[in-house]
């Protein structure tokens, strides 16, 4: 005989398959098939955050990945971050260029405002810009109110917006955190995708109570903080896993006739340093190579 109350048994948000109304469960082998640009069989999305770690967080709720971590002032890891967005990030685009591939930047409210060149640089190269928040301090979650939220939300697109010269359509919130209400708040200041769900392999129809949005697949794992830095693997097996992942999914792509995406979030504070760009530009390389096998936008995810 159970000891809990009853309450404890009590889950608010319950529902058939994955506990919300956001979108039915629907296993991938029983999906109609998408269709990519050039009928590729495996599209490569490529993310590049352009982040700003503040050098005293708060880390509320939590301390975002690369944040600060010795006492104040951690100077060791502020100017490191620095880095990324002074040097870094050009190396990249210089990268992108060789291979003649087109990202999106995923730009936060602080860089808009204190890095504006280098956000009119990414556009001038014609790559996708979307918003990332405001900082890497301004989590998402559901403990904020509404007013802050939407405050966060609608500053960062300002933000962007004053740079760019154009509203962005897509969000990535900072440490990819968020609160119940954070979707429909974002459909209800216009934006048409985000990326924060790791639920799936390929886009998904998302509905909120504000309006529906299209959640892209971004992978937690293929992502150069996660394996070079909290796993603190070597640079070859951001080369290896890349690899292996562009083969499972080419085939599973022709065994099922219909496209995959292989994505992959890139720092310049971490692929952007020098030992590290050639392992990039490896990993890139290899996938951009095989056969059926091209570079992808949020547009081609998006339309329709």
């Amino acid at each position: 005989m159970s000891i809990l109350p009853d309450s404890y048994l009590t889950y608010p948000h319950r529902h058939a398959g994955p506990d919300h109304g956001h979108y039915p469960a629907a296993p991938l082998p029983g999906r109609p098939p998408i269709r990519l640009p050039g009928d590729l069989s495996l599209g490569l999305w490529v993310v590049v955050p352009l982040e700003f770690f503040p050098l005293n967080p708060s880390g509320q709720p939590f301390k975002a990945p690369g944040a600060m971590q010795t006492p104040y002032p951690d100077l060791r890891h502020y100017t490191t971050r620095d880095y990324g967005n002074r040097v870094g990030a050009y190396r990249l685009l210089k990268l992108f260029g060789k291979l003649g591939l087109k990202v999106t930047f995923a730009v936060q409210g602080a860089v808009a405002e204190r890095y504006p060149a280098l956000v009119r640089d990414v556009v001038a190269d014609g790559h996708d810009i979307c918003a990332h928040g405001w900082d890497t301090d301004s989590l998402h979650h559901s403990a904020l109110t509404a007013e802050r939220e939407q405050h966060y939300i609608q500053r960062t697109l300002e933000a962007v917006t004053a740079v760019t010269g154009q509203r962005p359509d897509g969000w990535i919130s900072p440490a990819r955190a968020e609160g119940f209400q954070t979707p429909a708040r974002l459909a209800a200041a216009g934006i048409r995708w985000f990326a924060d769900w790791a639920h799936d392999d390929l886009p998904t129809a998302f509905h909120t109570e504000a309006g529906d949005l299209t959640a892209l697949p971004l992978s937690n794992e293929l992502d150069d903080w996660q394996i070079l830095i909290a796993h603190a693997r070597p640079e070859q097996e951001l080369v290896a896993q890349v690899s292996d992942a562009a083969d499972w999914l080419l085939a599973e792509a022709r065994a099922q006739s219909s496209p995959r995406l292989l994505t992959l979030t890139v720092r310049p504070y971490v692929c952007g340093l020098p030992y590290r760009v050639k392992a990039l530009e490896d990993s890139l390389r290899g996938v951009l190579t095989r056969p059926g096998c091209g570079g992808v936008r949020p547009g081609d995810l998006t339309s329709g």
